[in-house]
């Protein structure tokens, strides 16, 4: 029996942690989120900093999300779950659906790029409050004309799978799937007007975040209290006057 898998990540958020999550969730994999276990134990946040330090780790991670399998060390998410997704039943054989699964992955990481900014695009070292005209002007902007573009090309994506299944890559669910549905549910969460104004265009993409949700694997884990709600710490936030 092979050991569990080992996921650092910041144990209060999502983030992009919960991409990870997801995957781990649906295959049904073992695993260990070691910054929600005791300290004492030697996990905890502790265990999360030694990955980014490179007195002590041979390839240092920049941030989490960290995975572990063995010994060996896998660090930026998309790069985690091009190295999950074979593993896990949850990317294409072929090296063509895998690359085009990665592509498609590398895109929401932008995309999720994209919706930090809303809330927080100047600095990092500033608060929200700090920064909050320049986030009106970036979450219209966002609302406006970034976020109908992510849409219409995911929904492109989907109507170009020439096996017509409902999802992004292939007959089956893939990695980039849950991913999808992460991104979606994060966008409810942070602007629930402007999603709901943009729904009716947007069906088909809607109907994939139904179909993950229904998931048995993935019902089960968004019922658990391994599940961290959405917050204000994290990368979806909800500010009333960002949502327009």
């Amino acid at each position: 029996m092979r050991a569990p898998y080992q996921l650092y990540y910041w144990p209060t958020i999502q983030g992009r942690g919960e991409f990870i999550r997801l995957a781990l969730e649906e295959a049904g994999a073992g695993y260990v989120d070691i910054a929600r276990k005791p300290e004492k134990s030697g996990m905890g946040v502790p265990a999360v900093l030694a990955c980014l330090d490179g007195d002590s780790t041979l390839h240092p991670a920049y941030a989490p999300p960290v995975l572990r399998d063995g010994e060996l060390l896998i660090a930026q998410t998309p790069n985690i779950l091009l190295y999950l997704g074979r593993r896990l039943g949850l990317a294409p054989r072929a090296e063509e659906g895998r690359l085009w699964l990665n592509q498609l992955q590398l895109t929401m990481a932008d995309w999720l790029t994209e919706v930090h900014d809303t809330h927080h695009p100047l600095s990092m070292n500033q608060y929200y409050e700090e920064q909050k005209q320049a986030a009106a002007v970036r979450a219209q902007d966002f609302r406006d004309t970034r976020l109908p573009k992510f849409l219409d090309y995911f929904t492109q994506v989907q109507a170009n799978n020439p096996r017509r299944g409902g999802w992004l890559a292939g007959a089956k669910l893939t990695y980039g799937d849950l991913s999808l549905f992460q991104m979606l549910a994060g966008l409810h969460y942070a602007f629930p007007q402007a999603m709901a104004r943009l729904a009716p265009r947007y069906s088909a993409l809607f109907d994939l975040h139904d179909a993950v949700a229904a998931r048995p694997n993935i019902a089960r884990y968004l019922k658990s209290k391994r599940r961290i709600a959405f917050n204000q710490d994290g990368i979806f936030r909800h500010y009333p006057e960002l949502d327009g």
